[in-house]
């Protein structure tokens, strides 16, 4: 049986590892530079084909994977007579894997549909290691037929894949597991923060929650930061944390749903993107938690 010819836009941090285990496993792969040149190059070492532009990838795909930061990205690839749906073969699948709006997913998937397409959203789980791995979690939006279309590629890269029902559904639910983790992180942080001003240190801290129940995955690669300068643990960006908390209240403003904690941890990584570190990883909100409690880094 033929393999539909896939096309992969956002080489970049988990795009990378995911595209490469497209191609390994036999698909036809086309891809473009977006930021990551040296992505690129890889991929087309692999075996991939490099396209122009993002509308010469769309004109050759069955299936179009993006993995780019967010709404705003998916939204200018998409729309125009450059983009996606202007170029998209009758009945190609675009598949949504960025942390994006889900206002707006189900926006762009109305507009997919009129033009002859099929969306998706799955946005993922985990972190660069997996993707690399092949290993990541992905969580999907689709109808049951575009499930079963999307899926044996899906698993070329993910090694938990939750169908979650309708287009949109991926995103709500990856907004809130990023809660959960960024709530953790922020969690940490403050606590950390009392701790040391408390008088114990890092150490003696760890000592007592890695062993105990209230310890986890994330406190594991968040706590690398702290205890070993280990800045590569846990490469998520404030930026993006800041960004997917801002599309979470969004969308319980667009559901009527009451959120005082989630504004809370939005807040906090709203004051250190605010403060100019939005290009620091997720961890080092430890950092800025400090500074702010008049403890040094």
């Amino acid at each position: 049986m033929t393999k539909p010819s896939i096309g992969f836009i956002g080489v970049g941090l988990m795009g990378h590892g995911m595209a490469k285990n497209i191609v390994e496993a036999g698909y036809p792969l086309a891809v473009t530079a977006f930021r990551k040149r040296e992505a690129v190059d890889d991929l087309v070492g692999r075996g991939a084909a490099e396209k122009a532009d993002v509308k010469s990838v769309a004109e050759t795909s069955d299936i179009i994977f993006l993995c780019v930061t967010g709404s705003i990205e998916v939204e200018a690839l998409m729309r125009g007579p450059d983009g996606i749906i202007a170029a998209l073969k009758p009945g190609a699948i675009v598949v949504d894997c960025s942390t994006s709006d889900p206002v707006s997913t189900l926006t762009l998937a109305a507009e997919v549909e009129a033009a002859g397409g099929r969306f998706a959203d799955a946005p993922l789980g985990r972190t660069p290691k997996e993707a690399w791995d092949g290993t990541l979690d992905a969580m999907v939006g689709a109808s049951d037929e575009v499930f079963q279309i999307i899926k044996p590629v899906i698993d070329t890269w993910a090694g938990v894949v939750v169908h979650l029902g309708d287009v949109g559904l991926g995103h709500k639910m990856k907004l809130v597991n990023n809660f959960i983790a960024m709530g953790y992180g922020a969690l940490y942080s403050e606590a950390l923060a009392i701790a040391r001003k408390s008088g114990l240190s890092t150490e003696q801290f760890d000592s007592v929650i890695r062993p105990g129940r209230l310890s986890n995955g994330f406190y594991e690669t968040f706590m690398k930061w702290s205890l070993e300068g280990d800045e590569n643990a846990h490469k998520f960006a404030i930026s993006n944390a800041h960004k997917d908390m801002a599309y979470l209240a969004n969308l319980a403003t667009s559901v009527g749903a009451v959120n005082p904690m989630q504004a809370v941890v939005k807040n906090a990584y709203a004051a250190m993107d605010a403060a100019g570190e939005g290009d620091r990883f997720v961890p080092m909100l430890a950092d800025f938690i400090a500074r702010t409690n008049g403890l040094k880094d």
